[in-house]
């Protein structure tokens, strides 16, 4: 089905290689991604990439903070096109205002500096990124970790919002250049598997062993063909599950036909690999021998084939059940009890999203259920098509009423279901999706406190099966349907009426920006001192941990444009006491810059032997491997407006949190595997001459860990391959304070 070869090849005329005519080194030159990834280099050493995007895009929980860094930092208007949509903040209902005020806000910017500002419930960014920006050759920044257009020949990266910042500044996104890694096509689905069941299938292969970590997953091979662009879109998206760092896909006749529906048929040219490209790594994928798949929680890898499931659940949902209640002693976690009659039952279906919401999924969704019924029980089917465009034309084209008749509901295009802010289960409830993720929390519950809902992944066409039986887990392939291939109409009128296109009309500088009282300016930041004291407020022993255990989406997305109040939910459902050791840690800080060193702090220094004035004293968060997941910067910055200084751990799972902490001036120190380290709450780690570490570039640091008993042991931190930028933007505590300091 899946085979991953962790050693080179050789791809020409669609066949693969072991040996060729050229060099491995002249090999990698005929790849997509090193043609499109130099193209966009402005450093000269295609070792060193310095890219500079052709547009970017953001949603209404990332954006309020990304201009108000840029302008900050000396911002005067967007120098590319720049979409601002609201896609997530829409219906996080906390009371009040704020997530309104946020949209106001977004326009007036738009208006302000020359952005497309996509209302409420128009699209979800990807969709509109796919509709609007994409083109072939191009290269796309986003700040969602989901940004990923490569089925449409765009190379796309999703990264937190300071990067975004550094290219409204003028500046460049920087990275080595990356592994490549072939996922060779062959064969073709059987009726009733999806894109979700491919993409499922391919993040369970590759992710836990970090087959595809940080590279690029270049898609070719002779079963490309036979994929609608929907259905590359549907897989393309999921990729960033495998935590690589961008995806491209050769385009073909079916790219050119997405290009000309859409209006935009210039966009459109021919992306192959050239003769004997060479790559790092290969995955070889029968598309034929897929089966429809379920991802279990708590992660899209812990997926078996819905056949194997149904065999084994109540084994299976008994160690969920077990992994559940032990990361939540709260809750009272009975899945097992889904099993009935050796079936299983499930409480909901949603179909949602960038992943989801899709144009052909839900078209065949509406092939599956059209006369039937989803049963008047507890089971329920939420459908959220990507945009208005697509509502429009699943209307005309008769699937929107097949599903109403069904019994599903309609809802407007909202990514809510994918982080925790719409449809959240019943307690104990069992939801099945087709959206990009199902972490802990990212359904809505609260486990932590007592809720507690599971969601399982699974394509739209499963859960259409599942809905015709009343809820009964049924894949696709088992239902005798005809699915019917419907030719797609883009309306641009659509947009033409309500998006705000200020790229195309030009910034007015003299528009005022709309400040609602929630918009605040971010805190005051230091630089880094000359040793550095850091209290760990957390240790995190979990395998990987999340962007969204380190900050909660949902209904916290609506703080999202307050940094201290949002700062509050740092770790709050995984962590609940770290918010209080970090700020009693931070009062201790204040109070060292006061001139006023409390008491705890002071015997600290003793220890250490060293100046108060010298030594910057924060928190720091330790955890094996963190930072999977969402983009979101606000996992860093929340830290750090708290008074987080650094992160300890084995290794960062994925660049962008790294890049995250970075910009916000956290030290990202890295242990050697196989490091032990026994320490809790309460120790302390001191690093000495860490400023001259850094200025020197200086990758292996000495440092002491004064444990809370009085106890003291050595310990070798490492800071490796930060650039010359990233070393200035620690040195001067984050990138807003880089900016100003040289504005000044």
């Amino acid at each position: 089905m899946i085979t991953l070869h962790d050693k080179g090849v050789f791809l020409s005329g669609g066949v693969l290689h072991t040996s060729a005519p050229v060099s491995p080194q002249e090999g990698r030159s005929r790849t997509l991604a090193w043609s499109i990834l130099q193209a966009h280099s402005a450093s000269g050493d295609p070792e060193r990439l310095q890219i500079r995007f052709d547009a970017m895009v953001s949603h209404d929980i990332t954006y309020v903070g990304i201009i108000q860094q840029a302008r900050a930092s000396g911002m005067r208007e967007f120098p590319i096109p720049y979409a601002l949509t609201n896609c997530h903040n829409s219906l996080c209902a906390v009371g009040g205002t704020i997530n309104e005020d946020d949209h106001v806000f977004g326009l007036s910017a738009a208006r302000k500096y020359g952005g497309i500002y996509v209302p409420a419930n128009q699209s979800v960014i990807h969709s509109y990124a796919r509709e609007q920006l994409a083109g072939c050759g191009r290269m796309i920044l986003g700040s969602d970790s989901h940004t990923r257009y490569g089925a449409l020949g765009t190379m796309a990266v999703g990264e937190g919002g300071p990067e975004l910042a550094k290219q409204l500044l003028k500046n460049t996104w920087d990275a080595p250049y990356p592994k490549v890694v072939l996922v060779y096509l062959t064969g073709a689905p059987q009726r009733g598997v999806g894109p979700h069941d491919v993409a499922i299938a391919l993040v369970k292969a590759t992710f836990e062993s970090g087959f595809a970590n940080n590279c690029v997953l270049e898609f070719a091979g002779p079963g490309v063909a036979g994929l609608p662009i929907d259905y590359r879109n549907g897989v393309d998206v999921m990729t960033t599950e495998t935590t690589c760092l961008s995806s491209i896909w050769e385009t073909d006749g079916e790219t050119e036909g997405f290009y000309n529906a859409h209006q935009r048929g210039e966009l459109f040219f021919e992306l192959r690999p050239g003769d004997f490209a060479w790559y790092d790594k290969y995955i070889e994928l029968d598309l034929s021998q897929i089966e429809p798949m379920i991802a279990l929680p708590f992660h899209p890898s812990n997926a078996w084939t819905i056949r194997e499931f149904l065999e084994n659940a109540p084994d299976i949902l008994a160690k969920v059940e077990a992994d559940a209640q032990k990361r939540y002693p709260k809750a009272k976690v009975n899945l097992t009890q889904k099993v009935r009659n050796g079936d299983v039952w499930a409480d909901q279906g949603v179909i949602a999203g960038c992943a989801g919401g899709l144009f052909d999924n839900i078209a065949e969704a509406a092939d599956i259920l059209r006369g039937g019924s989803c049963g008047d029980g507890y089971f329920t089917l939420d459908v959220y098509p990507t945009s208005v465009p697509v509502s429009l034309e699943l209307t005309k084209i008769g699937a929107a009423a097949d599903l109403l008749q069904s019994g599903a509901v309609l809802k407007p295009s909202f990514c809510g279901p994918c982080f925790g802010a719409g449809d959240v289960p019943a307690h104990n409830g069992l939801s099945l999706r087709h959206t990009t993720r199902n972490f802990p929390n990212r359904e809505g519950s609260k486990p932590g406190e007592g809720q507690f809902a599971a969601v399982c992944l699974m394509d739209a066409r499963s859960i259409a099966a599942t809905a015709l039986n009343g809820g009964k887990i049924t894949p696709a392939t088992e239902l005798d349907y005809v699915p019917v291939r419907h030719a797609y109409h883009f309306d641009a009128g659509v947009y033409e009426k309500r998006v705000y296109n200020g790229w195309k009309a030009g910034p007015q500088p003299d528009t005022e920006l709309i400040l609602g009282p929630n918009i605040t300016d971010w805190p005051k930041m230091q630089p880094l001192a000359d040793h550095l004291l850091v209290e760990l407020a957390a240790v995190l022993r979990d395998p990987v941990t999340t962007t969204d255990e380190l900050i909660p989406s949902g209904e916290t997305s609506s703080y999202r444009s307050n940094p201290l109040r949002l700062a509050e939910f740092t770790l709050s459902r995984r962590e609940p006491a770290y918010v209080g050791r970090a700020k009693a840690i931070a009062e201790c800080e204040a109070g060292r810059l006061a001139g006023n060193v409390p008491e705890k702090l002071q015997a600290l220094l003793n220890r250490c032997r060293i100046r108060a004035e010298e030594t910057q004293f924060g928190s720091c968060v330790f955890a094996n491997r963190p930072g999977d997941g969402s983009a979101r910067e606000q996992a860093a910055s929340c830290q750090k407006v708290l008074g987080g200084f650094a992160n300890i751990c084995y290794d960062f799972a994925t660049k962008r949190y790294r890049s995250n902490c970075i910009n916000w001036g956290i030290l990202p120190f890295t242990l050697d595997e196989g490091t032990n380290f026994p320490y809790e709450a309460g120790d302390c780690v001191f690093v000495p001459d860490i400023r001259k570490a850094i200025e020197e570039g200086r990758e292996d640091i000495p440092a002491r860990v004064l444990k809370a008993d009085g106890g003291e042991t050595e310990l070798t931190l490492h800071v490796r391959g930060l650039t010359a930028e990233e070393k200035e933007i620690i040195l001067d505590g984050c990138l807003m304070n880089y900016y100003a300091k040289r504005a000044d």
